[in-house]
């Protein structure tokens, strides 16, 4: 399998490479140069298989430049109890309710920092360890976090040889429990830089950098947001678990279909449920999910993209999807142009000049092809659906998951399954807790003393010249 990106300009190049270099030279996004396609006889035969199992049925077919057998000791050295805190690693959490009896909550927030991007982080930090070691390098890793990813991959990477990670945060926009989980880490590879913007101005920062070739040369930087293809390849795997782990185990699971919610911000956990469709797997809907920045609700019912200002974004309830320009949104208009780079840049050549594009000539088959649908969910729905859920199934929500909740109940139908991806636990956001509850959610043990911790974070100017001093001078 070889990565083209989705702006043409840069060089066809192997797995390995696009995990190292993140962002295409072009200043595009790497996609795979075909989308390997998965027929219904070998979907039925993975039924049964555990999380491990079905990563190294799907992973193989992204990740040709590493040898199977020690591929394997990755995904096996990944996924297991030690690292994830349930046995079947992405559980699925099966409710009644407002009277559908085959309503899920996806799992994926089991992992060490209870968030959904533990599952494709914990991967790329034994993968980057992997590489670098076969190579004899080393590398600095820049990232911005809107919440989750940063902790996720300071977790991930933390301790790591060859590693030095430099994450950007925006001041004063995450919950106390993120900003402790990010900030208390000691490992001296780990740098939290605190940026006074809000989360699309650190991923400009990023971005920014990245495009900078001589610099990022220089200084090895590497990426791990979703920017970075190994991250979504990782993602794909549990849309084809939920799908398999919840068929009937008889003949009826050939016409077996499901539809999947995911409250998205940077729309890189819902492109993993739109590639997995491409691939063949029977996703009936995909519904985009968001808060009060919703921009990408706003796409899918008009056709017109046009991300807002930074004085425009919201800080909400559901801060990790306070995000206006979806990093991830430029491969799945790539796909919808049927990977046509020549459209794809004008496409981007006027966002960049007009800020906004019409791309409502294609609503029918973004309908049609892929099944998008879209809601938005506003702070008191997301009070009310965490304290409704309680009320009939005693199992809290976190916000986001909350937003997914009230999206997919606009959705539901009394036949077909409907999952929701439950992006982090309700730990990690007391006060919301408290006002739909009336008492904040429990702290797992392990979390008992996290707020009490000494925070280490640099506090810096939304510059893209001052982040990279502070990278050459700890590089």
């Amino acid at each position: 399998m070889k990565y083209i990106s989705t702006r043409g300009g840069a060089q066809p190049a192997e797995f390995c490479d696009i995990l190292i270099e993140g962002l295409a030279s072009d200043g595009g996004l790497y996609v795979p140069e075909s989308i390997p396609k998965i027929d219904i006889t070998t979907l039925n035969s993975w039924v049964g298989l555990s999380y491990p199992e079905m990563a190294m049925e799907i992973l193989p077919l992204y990740i040709t430049d590493i040898p199977k057998e020690d591929l394997s000791k990755i995904v096996n050295n990944t996924y297991n109890q030690s690292v994830f805190n349930n046995a079947d690693i992405v559980p699925l959490k099966k409710f009644t309710f407002k009277g559908k009896e085959n309503f899920y909550l996806l799992g994926l927030s089991e992992g060490p920092t209870i968030a959904f991007k533990d599952l494709p982080m914990q991967l790329l930090g034994n993968l980057f360890e992997y590489v670098l070691s076969k190579r004899n390098t080393h590398v600095n890793i820049l990232g911005s976090t809107s919440g989750d990813t940063g902790s996720a991959a300071e977790y991930a990477f933390k301790g790591k040889k060859g590693v030095q990670v430099f994450m950007l945060s925006p001041y004063g926009r995450m919950s106390e429990f993120q900003k402790s989980q990010m900030y208390t880490l000691e490992d001296p590879n780990i740098h939290n830089l605190s940026v006074k913007g809000v989360f699309d101005e650190c991923q400009d920062i990023v971005k920014a950098i990245n495009g900078d070739l001589d610099f990022k040369k220089k200084h090895h930087i590497a990426a791990v947001n979703s920017i970075n293809f190994a991250r979504i390849a990782a993602q794909i795997v549990y849309y084809f678990w939920a799908w398999c782990a919840s068929a009937p185990r008889d003949d009826e699971k050939t016409n077996y279909q499901i539809d999947i919610t995911v409250p998205t911000g940077n729309f890189g956990n819902i492109l993993a449920a739109q590639i997995a469709k491409m691939m063949g797997l029977p996703l009936r809907n995909l519904i985009v999910a968001t808060n009060e920045n919703n921009v990408l609700e706003d796409f899918f019912k008009s056709g017109v993209y046009k991300p807002r200002s930074p004085e425009q974004t919201y800080s909400t309830s559901s801060p990790s999807m306070d995000i206006s320009k979806a990093s991830n949104f430029e491969r799945f208009v790539y796909f919808l142009l049927d990977c046509n780079s020549e459209k794809l840049n004008e496409y981007w050549a006027k966002l960049s000049s007009d800020g906004s594009f019409d791309l409502s000539e294609y609503k029918d088959e973004i309908a049609l092809r892929y099944a998008f649908k879209a809601g938005m969910s506003s702070h008191q729905d997301r009070i009310a659906t965490i304290k409704g859920f309680y009320e009939q199934t005693a199992y809290t929500l976190d916000p986001h998951t909350a937003d997914g909740v009230k999206v997919a109940s606009e959705f539901m139908d009394t036949d077909t399954p409907m999952f929701v991806a439950e992006t982090a636990l309700a730990a990690k956001f007391g006060p919301t807790i408290a006002e739909a509850l009336g008492k904040p959610a429990a702290i797992p043990e392990r979390f008992a003393d996290l707020l009490d911790k000494k925070r280490h974070d640099i506090v810096m100017d939304n510059s893209v010249d001052a982040v990279k001093e502070y990278i050459a001078s700890h590089a």
